[in-house]
């Protein structure tokens, strides 16, 4: 009896094609982080919807594209069959997009922006090429806390105790993402099975919805 392949991931699609690519995504995962940048947005004192969705472009440019294309490129971590040559142009294409668009977002809103693009574009290669960084608090602060303050700082221009507060929420679901994904990782990536991810998944899954869930409502409430 044949037995059948482990994804590497519970949101991975099957290998080739185009689905490497949507795999590349990380589709839950990205919507979780960028729902931070929404967050700091929305708690600013003042709200400009078009100030966040660039700020999402951005994230989701930097996050979601590049970060991805350079962790798959370290160890190929979801086994995709993407060339090097392409995830490195990929990587590189995007995060001088994102980048680009930081520039541009400085110069319409104010130069102190640009302490957050030079992080964030720091930030990408040191951590997903695992040079710094790689750590649970690194995950925390990286991928939860600056989006919530760049979030709020593209409105705001400012930090305030709300972004700092928000901040710590993000640093702490983080924390607790890294406590329920590493486990999985393992299990499916390293001794190539499911047994007892199941609950652990389903968390996961879980605490993605609530994220954007609030996301959205808080938003929402700044649209009305």
């Amino acid at each position: 009896m044949g037995t059948q392949e482990v994804r590497p991931a519970f949101y991975a699609l099957g290998t080739g094609g185009w689905r490497d690519y949507v795999t590349l995504l990380h589709p839950p995962y990205t919507l979780w982080h960028l729902s931070y940048v929404a967050v700091g947005a929305a708690l600013a004192p003042h709200f400009h919807l078009n100030r966040m969705l660039w700020a999402l472009l951005s994230f989701f440019l930097a996050m979601g594209i590049a970060a991805h294309a350079l962790d798959e490129l370290k160890g190929r971590p979801l086994r995709t069959r993407i060339p090097s040559a392409v995830l490195a142009a990929v990587a590189t294409v995007a995060l001088i997009g994102a980048c680009a668009i930081g520039v541009g977002a400085a110069r319409a809103w104010g130069w102190w922006l640009l302490v957050f693009v030079i992080v964030g574009a720091v930030v990408v290669p040191l951590y997903n090429l695992e040079l710094a960084l790689h750590n649970d608090w690194g995950f925390a602060l990286t991928w939860g806390a600056f989006p919530v303050l760049t979030g709020y700082f593209v409105e705001a221009q400012t930090l305030r105790v709300e972004a700092v507060a928000a901040a710590g929420y993000a640093v702490a679901l983080s924390l607790a993402q890294r406590a329920l994904s590493t486990p999985v990782r393992q299990a499916r990536r390293e001794r190539d099975t499911t047994a007892g991810v199941e609950p652990l998944e389903r968390t996961l899954r879980l605490l993605t919805w609530a994220s954007v869930v609030l996301a959205v409502a808080l938003v929402a409430a700044r649209l009305r």
